[in-house]
């Protein structure tokens, strides 16, 4: 018997997480004969951002989909669930478990993602964007349709039984509605998933749990190597904004994701009225996906996730809620400042860039950011001062004043997370950092292993682990990723001798990484979209379609993680005191020319740029021509998954 536990997303990278964890039953599964291992996947989200993650969505699936007994869901975000109907769709009947919050979300962005995509790709083929011959969405909304049945609910605290031994219990994590962390237990041994940790205290929700311990337990890092800031007066930037656009005469806009961001940012908005700190404007929430999602918060078998006092009944607002393109477009002639919530968070598509295209060249109005904006997308551009952006196929002037609010942020600052981990008891055997990017993982774990004691590190795209009690296996297991790194990655104790071991290596690896890459883009020019799994499996750091000489990808990725680990631990040092502060020049130039490589290319290149959980239009299967409808106002992009 043995028990392992692959990372086939959300390993070096904020998106695409999903752990399968293998286990083979005692006594050879009676009830199954002639089958392999329980397989049960944790999260099933989809890669988003750059090409090179992109193109992993549309890879074949690492195992055969049919063998999957199980999916648990974290929580209902894009990066967390967007591949579900991708994995339905090449043959998945298992079922997915997830709290009943969890479900209705999923429900409402998966429905959003596939209206979206299909609407792109049909827009694409009609325009001749594609370098394809044909775009294709990556899965349709009949998949939705077929994914849908299969999801199960369950309660916080109940554990699940899911037979063979395997027990699964759902922990609140704070960070949307519904959100946990979920603790199984095989005959071999426990794993800890953190999912996305909410910030200490969420403006809205219930404080996150902490859990108990496990052998090994996953936890994210998104921000990993940074404090979030903590301002006497509350969004008082955000506040300030406001009262200056109005005392001009213009109005805000406010990209922003329509699952629990909308929410938090409704509820800021209503106490700034109510302490007199804003103007009396009109408010506009232009986002029906976000409208959905607001009745979900405010649903009465929801009130025991909410904390008490939590503003959603919005008292203080003159609050209208836009459903129809004909509402939406009206606001083109308001004549009076307001308030403009609408979707996308990171302005990457939406009917938000309708507003940008009309109010960006005005200096009166004025755009405000509010979360995480990722490279390549037009709120980092926004973010990082551009003199213009790319909208709608015309290149639109932005004259408006750009602010950012990052208090709205609800994942868990780098201090709040090494606190969460100090309270698992018993402590975990291993601990590895997962979503986030490498330069944040490694400072979390740096600060794991230096504050905590705890055997931590960087989990790697396609590595898979034994899970045993305790967390230390005699041995790393073999997984069903090819060509990836197998085992597991301990910093050496010499860091020394480990840059001076990797860093001759890291610029070689990454040259012959970068050439195969580029025959690798030759030979991926039409969408493996129908494939299913066999031969050709994806490197998930990137390569299209797993067509990768294994010693150049694996030195790649042991080199250059453990480059990274390095000049973690050289930034940090044993105090961590310089926590948010180790980002180097080159890291923010290689962004901004990724930015600029990404907004140069048209979204559908490679199937949809990018799904969020923000939308244009949340559609319905029994009127398609209302959807289409709607279609008018999105425009020819998706959104970006939150963060």
């Amino acid at each position: 018997m043995a028990t392992t536990l692959t990372f086939l997303g959300g390993a070096r990278t904020v998106t695409g997480s999903k752990y399968l964890l293998s286990i083979d039953p005692p006594g050879g599964a009676p009830d199954r004969p002639g089958a392999g291992p329980r397989r049960i996947l944790v999260d099933c989200g989809l890669f988003q951002g750059m090409k090179k993650l992109r193109r992993a969505n549309w890879a074949p699936f690492p195992v055969d989909p049919a063998s999957i007994d199980d999916v648990l869901l974290t929580h209902a975000h894009m990066d967390h669930t967007g591949y579900l109907p991708r994995l339905v769709k090449h043959g998945f009947r298992g079922s997915i478990w997830g709290t009943d919050a969890t479900q209705a979300l999923t429900e409402i962005v998966l429905r959003d993602s596939a209206y979206l995509q299909e609407r792109d790709a049909d827009f694409a083929n009609e325009h001749g964007f594609s370098r394809h011959e044909k775009a294709l969405p990556l899965y349709r909304i009949g998949d939705v349709a077929k994914t849908l049945p299969l999801m199960r609910s369950v309660e916080f605290h109940r554990p699940l039984d899911l037979g063979d031994g395997i027990e699964a219990t759902w922990y609140r994590a704070g960070h949307i509605l519904g959100s946990a962390s979920i603790r199984v237990t095989t005959p071999d041994g426990s794993v800890l998933f953190s999912g996305d940790l909410g910030r200490t205290t969420h403006p809205v929700l219930r404080s996150r749990e902490i859990p108990p311990g496990a052998d090994v337990a996953l936890i994210e890092s998104t921000y990993g190597d940074r404090e979030h800031i903590e301002p006497a007066s509350p969004h008082e930037a955000f506040a300030a904004a406001i009262r200056r656009t109005v005392s001009l005469g213009g109005s805000v806009l406010v990209p922003a994701f329509a699952v629990d961001r909308t929410e938090v940012v409704l509820a800021a908005l209503d106490l700034m009225a109510a302490e007199g700190r804003i103007p009396p404007v009109p408010v506009y929430v232009d986002s029906p996906m976000a409208l959905r999602s607001l009745e979900i918060y405010r649903a009465p078998s929801q009130a025991c996730e909410l904390r008490d006092g939590a503003r959603l009944r919005l008292p203080h607002l003159r609050l209208t809620q836009l459903r129809t393109v004909e509402e939406s477009k009206r606001l083109n002639t308001l004549g009076a400042p307001a308030i403009i919530i609408s979707a996308s968070g990171m302005a990457t598509g939406g009917r938000v860039l309708h507003h940008l295209a009309r109010m960006l060249p005005d200096p009166r109005n004025c755009v405000v950011l509010t979360g995480y904006q990722a490279v390549g997308t037009r709120g980092r551009s926004l973010a990082d001062g551009a003199q213009s952006l790319k909208l709608l196929g015309m290149e639109v002037g932005v004259r408006a004043s750009v602010v950012r609010d990052e208090e709205f942020s609800v994942h868990a600052d780098a201090s709040e997370l090494v606190d969460w981990a100090r309270g698992l008891s018993p402590a975990p055997g291993r601990i590895f950092c997962v979503h986030g990017e490498p330069d944040s993982a490694s400072a979390l774990a740096a600060a794991l292993r230096s504050h905590l004691g705890l055997d931590a590190a960087v989990a790697a795209p396609g590595q898979t682990i034994t899970i045993a009690q305790g967390g230390r296996p005699a041995a790393a297991a073999s997984g069903p990723v090819t060509g990836s790194r197998h085992g597991v990655h301990h910093v050496e104790d010499n860091e020394a001798d480990v840059g001076a071991y990797a860093q001759p290596r890291v610029d070689g690896a990454e040259n012959a990484r970068e050439g195969v890459e580029d025959r690798a883009e030759g030979e991926a020019q039409a969408h493996p979209a129908d494939h299913g799994p066999g031969d050709l499996v994806p490197q998930i750091a990137g390569i299209a379609d797993g067509r990768v000489p294994q010693g150049v990808e694996q030195q790649a990725a042991d080199h250059h993680h453990a480059a990274v680990e390095h000049r973690a631990h050289a930034r940090l040092g044993p105090a961590f005191q310089a926590v948010g502060e180790h980002r180097s020049r080159e890291r923010q130039e290689d962004d901004v020319q990724q930015q600029q490589q990404v907004e140069d290319q048209h979204p559908l290149i490679d199937g949809p740029e990018d799904v969020e959980n923000s939308v244009v239009v949340e559609p319905d299967l029994a009127d398609e021509h209302e959807a289409q409808d709607e279609s008018d106002v999105g425009g020819p992009q998706c959104g970006q998954i939150a963060q």
